[in-house]
């Protein structure tokens, strides 16, 4: 199971990360927060700030990282040249990224009967959506059929409810599944799930080696904060891989993990501790799938909570170095399979705190800040909540 050690390794090795930084592919990080401040710029701010020291302008983060009030050519002259493409990928996993080919829209949404969520995800389609995000219900997360009484309260609130083969034919009715890539937010009760969406493809004559996407299947999270486990660890993690096992071969085109960050960062866990424990949660998966699949994709979720931008853009590149790249991790690397795909959304606990104008400003300046941040090579999907209603 999940190795503590891992945590604490990662943990140790990102606690010196700036902003400025995109260090090399190994453990051993140079903190560029230690080079002086520039020293013109310092005269300056000095005079501008009445013979205060400009060094009170450091701001310490809570990760107990320093951030300088002004970065210059001096802290990134020693660093490599990198490049999209290539290792380690921090300006992107594709040469062209987004100068060829624009990234994917798609909003998170599922919400009362398939019938409801069917008609919204077809109106978003015809507004210019280009793929979908499924969110399904506490009950469905948990395995209960809608009519168990003990999830009552649930059905059909904060996602859609799924109880059979049917739901889901309805739930893509008039939506073809050759052409929409689908994420599916599902973890406990992942394999009814995916059977479904398999089963509605072939219906709609879509062969499943031609069906693209993602399901989440990121079991350990949910032990560790989100809770939505149906079996024990070890069964658990005995489906995960099973569904890296039956993709691989049957399903090559789609996405058999998003191993996510954001549920740990709003539990309380700060921007380091996220990335430590997504990368361990990563390394056990790995080894996971190693055991039951020679070939898969894992696809690597970080979602967003933090307002320092620049922070999480360095959380992002580092974990780009980290997953793959570092020689650490070279005895589960695959070939052309050591880059990340990159999937990010901002916080939904804090666009409910003040109301719903608030909420559609910070959601609305949380994805031009992602959208920046895409165009820098971080991610390859963002996705933008306003709130719930």
């Amino acid at each position: 199971m999940l190795r503590a050690k891992d945590a604490l390794l990662y943990l140790q090795s990102c606690r010196c990360i700036c902003p400025a930084q995109l260090p090399a592919c190994r453990l051993t990080w140079r903190s560029l927060h230690r080079q002086p401040l520039h020293p013109e710029w310092a005269a300056l701010a000095e005079k501008q700030l009445k013979g205060k020291n400009p060094k009170d302008l450091i701001w310490h983060t809570p990760e107990g990282i320093d951030i300088k009030p002004l970065y210059s050519k001096r802290d990134t002259e020693e660093l490599p040249e990198e490049l999209p493409g290539v290792k380690p990928f921090t300006r992107g996993p594709y040469p062209t990224m987004y100068t060829y080919r624009p990234w994917t829209i798609r909003q998170y949404a599922g919400f009362s009967t398939v019938e409801e969520s069917n008609k919204f995800y077809r109106d978003n389609i015809k507004a210019g959506q280009q793929g979908l995000s499924v969110a399904f219900d506490l009950a469905t997360h948990r395995g209960y059929d809608s009519d168990n009484p003990r999830v009552r309260g649930d059905v059909g609130m904060a996602g859609v409810a799924i109880d059979t083969v049917e739901d889901t034919k309805i739930l893509f009715d008039g939506i073809p599944l050759e052409k929409m890539s689908v994420s599916m937010t599902m973890n406990g009760a992942v394999i009814p799930v995916l059977a479904t969406f398999i089963v509605t493809g072939e219906e709609q004559g879509v062969p499943q080696a031609k069906l693209t996407g993602t399901i989440q299947n990121d079991i350990l999270k949910e032990f560790m904060v989100r809770n939505t486990y149906i079996f024990p660890p070890e069964p658990s993690m005995r489906i995960i891989a099973d569904i890296f096992q039956y993709t691989s071969k049957y399903m090559p085109k789609f996405n058999s993990i998003s191993i996510s960050g954001y549920h740990m960062q709003e539990a309380g866990a700060d921007a380091i501790l996220e990335l430590a424990y997504t990368i361990a949660d990563g390394l056990e998966y790995c080894r996971t799938g190693l055991k039951a699949a020679k070939y898969k994709t894992h696809f690597w979720g970080s979602y967003c909570k933090y307002i320092f931008l620049p922070l999480k853009l360095c959380n992002i590149k580092t974990k780009r170095i980290l997953s793959w790249s570092n020689s650490h991790l070279d005895y589960i690397c695959f070939n052309r399979l050591n880059k990340t795909n990159l999937h990010c959304c901002n916080s939904w606990f804090l666009n409910q705190q003040e109301g719903l104008q608030a909420a559609v400003e910070r959601g609305s300046n949380g994805a031009v800040a992602l959208g920046v941040q895409k165009v820098l090579g971080s991610y390859s999907i963002i996705e933008s909540s306003v709130v719930v209603t």
